[in-house]
């Protein structure tokens, strides 16, 4: 393989990594901007995941796999509403009980289809067919980077639109205005006549389904293949804290989790890069493979230890985050 080629490959699994990460920090966005902290991403991507690849097998429609995960990813999000919103359950307890339960769910349903009819993926045309690459006309034809960033299937590039979709959504409608609002002071927005309940109701089980369709993104990224570790391997946890790396904005979060992609990536291309560039990079062969599986977990510690240190003056996080809203204390 010849160093350009290197080069494309490398950008190429930059954002097949960055994408399902992109999923679950928009859906968390979205959930905060409201007010609430979900701490359940894990567990809901898994939901969405297991969910979405079954049925959309069986249905043999990748169109029918991304309803379902956002339905079932979704639903988590309506349990994590009733809990916290109306019965005034604590959220980050509810949270990681979310994360408990789906994971639950995935290896139940997953190991207990896996013994009786496990659908494989390779067996669904219309599956393998929907997920297939799709070349952006002229952009893909760039040198380098056009099959790098600008040939993939069309859950990139639906990822890449909700994130954008989002963003004006919260910037530039009335009702992201308001949920903004919610997210600040419910206090004021309701005493403006802003249902608080409907506002945080909707946009945690919008932002749950999200999350969901990233958790089905990469079982179909995994082949369908079920073994004993989870197709979200802890994408969740690290897109929690990349809400805090792109400062609670969706546009922000499609360039940080391809920074976060890009340190995955050299996990598995660090070889053949030390190879393509001796003098530059030949020391990656010498670092331990562990560590590089390691990194975006170790970045991610680190992006939560400096915020909790510094708070930045021009940061969006929702003012009342985190906490339940009771109307009578208005």
């Amino acid at each position: 393989m010849d160093t350009l080629n290197i080069i494309t490959l490398f950008l190429y699994n930059i954002v097949v990594y960055n994408i399902p990460l992109l999923y679950g920090t928009v859906g968390e966005i979205i959930t905060e901007k409201s007010g609430s902290l979900n701490l359940g991403v894990e567990g809901i991507m898994a939901v969405g995941a297991i969910f979405g690849y079954i049925v959309g097998c069986y249905a043999n429609s990748l169109l029918v796999g991304i309803l379902i995960s956002f339905a079932a990813a979704g639903l988590c999000g309506l349990l994590f509403a009733f809990l916290t919103v109306s019965l005034q359950a604590n959220q980050n307890v509810t949270g990681l009980t979310i994360t408990t339960f789906g994971l639950g769910v995935y290896f139940f349903v997953g190991n207990g289809l896996k013994s009786v009819n496990w659908p494989v993926m390779s067996d669904y045309s219309a599956i393998q067919s929907g997920f297939e690459a799709i070349e952006i006309p002229l952009l893909s034809d760039i040198p380098i980077i056009g099959k790098g960033l600008f040939s993939h299937n069309i859950l990139v590039y639906l990822g890449i639109i909700i994130a954008v979709l989002a963003w004006w959504y919260l910037r530039h409608t009335k009702q992201g205005l308001r949920l903004r609002a919610v997210g600040e002071n419910p206090a004021a927005a309701d005493s403006v006549g802003i249902n608080i309940t409907l506002y945080k109701y909707l946009h945690i089980i919008i932002g749950a389904g999200i999350m969901g369709i990233g958790g089905y993104y990469m079982g179909l990224n995994m082949s369908g293949s079920f073994s004993s570790n989870c197709w979200t391997n802890g994408y969740g946890w690290i897109a929690i804290a990349l809400v805090i790396f792109a400062n609670w904005s969706p546009l922000k979060a499609i360039g940080g989790t391809f920074i976060f992609g890009f340190f995955n990536t050299l996990r598995v291309s660090r070889g053949s890069l030390a190879v393509a560039f001796p003098e530059l990079l030949g020391w990656l062969n010498n670092v331990p493979a562990k560590l590089f599986q390691a990194l975006p977990f170790i970045i991610t510690a680190i992006v939560l230890i400096v915020d909790s240190v510094k708070k930045k003056k021009n940061s969006n996080e929702p003012a009342a985050i985190g906490l339940n809203y009771y109307r009578e204390d208005r």
